[in-house]
Formats: structure tokens, C-alpha cells, sequence
């Protein structure tokens, strides 16, 4: 059977931007490979998550956004429902161009250093690529260019990886659960970098665009292609995570970035390691700058009842990555932004799944295709850990925890 690639690329496009590029690097150069283990369960997690809203936007034929609406009940909760959607995915997203497009430059810097174009050129060039897959309108042509994108990142940090000659036996004992002193902030990151709660709205309607009305062998279609496209996606977490590792762990530089690695690692591995490093960061901010856009104009088309891919649909896509290009032209440092986006990711994914949890157990809604027992104990057992993880966090940060 040929594997599909489809929506669950988008998905993986989305998630694999500069703020897991950034996180993936900082886990692996301060921590070494002890925070691997945070990436596999957050893969096996994006899974089990993106697999219900898949199953949701095939099943029902709505998003996310419209089935949370749906079943909100009085006026009042849907409006608190509106404004929890509105305010996670598209302020956050826009604030998160900055970190993509920002990304996507130093990536491109890197590659071509001082011969290249400064900065500003680079988020104007890329903010006007992005907006013009946006604007196209065709969701075959956005599809096919992320799974391009997500491609070239596969193959770019596999590469990294081989040039780096990691320390597998070390690999191996990163994949023991463990918490290092000082490494709580970024294995939340690492975990709310790949489950990212705008992901399952984006999902869920892209599926519905893509296998909507096939029945159960669109769904079958639907399962796969989240299965292969996830895992892709964190086999790419992990390539970086493994790069940082065997590279900087241990050599007292001090990193602050993706685009850091790239330029450290060269004098040990030769200008190869950084032009690799660079594709797949300018790559990684660039699928991210078409993809963070795209989830928040279907929320916000679900959420006021209007179609997907009309004007609404343009005009939140061009909003979101408009705030984002001029808050990157300002030239702020992106990573403060990007890690605390990330731990707030962490923190916010238990409500947006519970709602996600709540959808897929209605009868209603979605007939014999509700989750199973088995799909709920798994579904559970990822809200806690993550609303585990997140009030330690919290609870530290007040100095309840030690």
C-alpha cells in the first residue's frame, strides 16, 4: 500500500519550526542526550492526539473549532470558548511568526553568511513566500510544498547526525525517564514544542478538506498518514536534539540558539555540518510561517460560522503573519519568546485536549467512531502527565516545589 502523506506533513511542518529547532539544541547542549526520552513520549503523544482530530475533521466533516461549539451549550460558554481559541491560537501564532520568520533568517544567514542578505531582507523575502502559498488558495499546492519543506528537514539533520558520530551507548540511557538538575523548564518545552495545541485545530480541518465523505477507507488513509507523518516529525526533534549533543555537550560554549549550532559545529565538522544545519532551520521557519497562519484562520473561520479558504480565511492568514514580520524586522532576540511560547504550549495543551477528549466520546457527534476505552485510558494518561508536568512547573516557579 503506498503511505499517504497529506495533512499529518502539515502537522509535522508545523510543529518542527525554530522553537524546536531552539529547544532540541539547548536540551542537547546543556543536558547532553538525558532529555531524549521527553522527545519519544511526545512523539507517541502528538500521535495518539492528532489521531483523534484527524479522526474527528474525516468522521464529522467540521473542525476542531466547530465541534468545541457545538457541544459548548449556553451562550456564555461558547463565548468563553471563542475567546480561549481566540486568544491561544491567533494572538499566540502571531506572536510566533516573529520567532519563524526569525528563524527561517538565521538559518539562510548561516548558509550564505556576510555574502548574503541582512537580516530584514531575509523575514521580508520570506514573509512575502509564505503569504503568496496563503494566498494561493489551493490547499493540493500548500500541502505539496510542506511536505517539500519537511523533506529537506529530514534529510538535513540526518545528515547533521551521521557528520556528528553520536555516542549511541549515551543515546541509549536518554531514553530512561529522568529530570537532570536545571532541566524541567526544557523538557517541558521539548514536550510542548511537538504537542502543540494550535495542531489540532489545524488538523482536524485539514483532514476534513482532504478525506471528508470517503468513509472508512479515508480514515484508514487518515491514521497512517499520522502515524508516518508524526513519527517523521519527531525522528527530526531527535536528529537535532542527538546533533547538539555530540557536538556542544560538555564544550563550555554558550548556545542560545539553532543557528548557534550551526555556526559552532563547523570548526569540529567542517562547513558541511553548518550548511546542513542551516537548510534545516531556514526550512523549519519557513513551513512554520506558512503553517502557525493557516490554524489560526480555520479556528477563527470555525468559530464565526464562515468557510475555510474564503476571504476571513486571508485575512487572519495575512494578519497573523503581517504582526509576526514586523515584530521580527524590530529586531527583538526571538529566544526568550520562543521557550516561553513553548513552556505555554505545555501548560495550555491539557485544556485544549480535554476539550478534544470531550468531542470524541460524543455519540452525537461521531457515531460508532467515538474513541475506545483503550484510546481514552491512552488519552487520559497524556493529559496527566503533561497537567503533571506543567503545575510542577508552576508550583517550582512559586517556590512550593523544590
Amino acid at each position: 500500500m503506498k503511505l499517504p502523506l497529506g495533512p499529518g506533513a502539515l502537522v509535522t511542518a508545523a510543529f518542527i519550526g525554530p522553537g524546536t529547532v531552539t529547544a532540541c539544541t539547548l536540551a542537547g547542549a546543556n543536558f547532553g542526550y538525558a532529555l531524549l526520552w521527553a522527545l519519544v513520549f511526545a512523539t507517541f503523544a502528538t500521535v495518539i492526539l492528532q489521531e483523534m482530530s484527524a479522526r474527528l475533521g474525516v468522521v464529522t466533516g467540521k473542525g476542531l473549532g466547530e465541534a468545541l461549539m457545538a457541544g459548548a451549550g449556553n451562550p456564555a460558554l461558547k463565548f468563553a470558548v471563542a475567546g480561549l481559541v481566540v486568544v491561544a491560537l491567533a494572538m499566540g501564532n502571531a506572536a510566533y511568526q516573529a520567532g519563524n520568520l526569525t528563524g527561517a533568517a538565521l538559518g539562510g544567514e548561516a548558509i550564505f553568511g556576510l555574502a548574503g542578505p541582512n537580516r530584514n531582507m531575509w523575514v521580508i523575502g520570506l514573509a512575502i513566500l509564505a503569504a503568496a502559498f496563503l494566498l494561493t488558495g489551493s490547499y493540493k499546492l500548500l500541502e505539496r510544498a510542506l511536505i517539500a519543506l519537511v523533506t529537506v528537514m529530514s534529510l538535513a539533520f540526518a545528515g547533521s547526525v551521521l557528520i556528528t558520530r553520536p555516542d549511541f551507548g549515551q543515546l541509549l540511557q536518554g531514553l530512561v525517564p529522568s529530570v537532570p538538575e536545571g532541566g524541567l523548564f526544557t523538557a517541558i518545552a521539548l514536550i510542548g514544542t511537538t504537542i502543540v495545541p494550535y495542531n489540532l485545530f489545524l488538523h482536524a480541518s485539514a483532514s476534513r478538506e482532504r478525506w471528508a465523505g470517503k468513509g472508512d477507507a479515508g480514515l484508514q488513509e487518515a491514521r497512517m498518514d499520522t502515524r508516518v507523518s508524526v513519527g517523521l516529525g519527531g525522528l527530526i526533534s531527535i536528529f537535532i536534539l542527538v546533533t547538539a549533543a555530540a557536538s556542544l555537550f560538555s564544550s563550555g560554549l554558550v548556545i542560545r540558539s539553532g543557528a548557534d549550532l550551526a555556526q559552532a559545529i563547523e570548526p569540529a565538522y567542517g562547513p558541511a555540518a553548518r550548511y546542513l544545519v542551516g537548510i534545516g532551520l531556514l526550512a523549519a521557519g519557513l513551513s512554520s510561517a506558512i503553517t502557525a497562519p493557516m490554524a489560526a484562520a480555520y479556528a477563527v473561520c470555525e468559530l464565526s460560522g464562515r468557510p475555510p479558504r474564503g476571504s476571513l480565511f486571508r485575512v487572519v492568514a495575512l494578519l497573523v503573519l503581517t504582526i509576526g514580520a514586523l515584530i521580527a524586522g524590530a529586531g527583538y532576540n526571538p529566544l526568550t519568546v520562543i521557550l516561553t511560547a513553548q513552556v505555554a504550549n505545555g501548560i495550555l495543551l491539557p485544556v485544549v485536549a480535554t476539550f478534544l477528549l470531550i468531542a470524541m466520546n460524543r455519540r452525537s457527534l461521531l457515531g460508532g467512531h467515538v474513541n475506545s476505552p483503550l484510546q481514552n485510558l491512552l488519552a487520559s494518561g497524556v493529559l496527566l502527565v503533561t497537567f503533571g508536568l506543567g503545575t510542577r512547573l508552576i508550583l517550582r516557579a512559586a517556590g512550593v516545589w523544590p
